[in-house]
């Protein structure tokens, strides 16, 4: 019997994959990734050069992305169908090889390998490897610390309610917004309600080569990249501040 083995690439940049997902994907004979329809993918990307020259490649792509809307009946059905296909192809493929499952950032922080792991549970053994996540390396780009003393940090998803946006933004110290791209105004608005959109920074694209950094209140642009993320730091106790 083969394995599973979901391998965290991290945010982006090879250079901050862990030692031990380079030696994996460096090793693995067949691999697999996730992409939409006419793209190589960004973990692919991630890990373009290191691969071996005899390796069995299956890209896994998207039936639907973004044509439709995420929470239709119609999304679910193919989504939902998408994944149990490659869930059952996974398992025949592990009857007798390893296959490395490639996941941008880190795979059980918001990671889409999971929607597969919850349907290979009891059936095939899974190994799961660390990734730095995306948010890290985008505050790294920013180069200020996210959060200080005891600043509570709060993750929301852009794909939210603008009152639900707001309500968090309101009752936390420092923020990360993922799932921007299509919702960069909807999170705009919200962070200006909340008083917040002055402290914000979008990241886009973060550790890669194309990397942009700016203060989000300075951007006029409606959308922004799938891979993009939205900061406001903590304001937290500073080493030099009185005990």
């Amino acid at each position: 019997m083969g394995r599973i083995i979901c391998c965290g690439l991290g945010p982006g940049d090879p250079d901050l994959m862990s030692v031990r997902a380079d030696r994996t994907v460096r090793g693995a004979r067949h691999v697999a990734y996730f992409r939409k329809q006419g793209r190589p993918g960004q973990a692919r990307r991630i890990v373009e050069g290191m691969l071996a020259a005899d390796i069995t490649e299956y890209p896994m792509e998207y039936p639907v992305t973004t044509e439709i809307a995420f929470d239709t009946p119609e999304y679910v059905r193919l989504v939902d169908a998408f994944h149990d296909e490659w869930a059952e192809r996974l398992v025949r493929l592990a009857r007798a090889v390893d296959v490395v499952v490639l996941c941008e950032g880190d795979p059980y922080f918001y990671g889409s390998f999971m929607h597969l792991h919850a349907r290979l549970q009891g059936r095939v053994e899974i190994e799961v490897i660390a990734g730095i996540p995306g948010m890290v390396g985008c505050w790294n780009a920013v180069g200020r610390p996210i959060a200080l003393g005891d600043d509570v940090t709060t993750v929301l998803m852009g794909t939210l309610a603008e009152d639900e946006l707001e309500r968090g933004m309101r009752g936390s110290d420092a923020l990360v917004v993922m799932k921007t791209g299509r919702n960069l105004q909807k999170v705009r608005r919200a962070l200006a309600s909340a008083g917040r959109l002055d402290d914000a920074w979008l990241v886009e694209r973060g550790t890669m080569p194309d990397q942009r950094v700016a203060r989000l209140a300075d951007i006029d642009a409606a959308e922004c990249p799938y891979f993009a993320i939205v900061l406001v730091h903590g304001k937290g106790r500073h080493p030099d501040a009185a005990e």
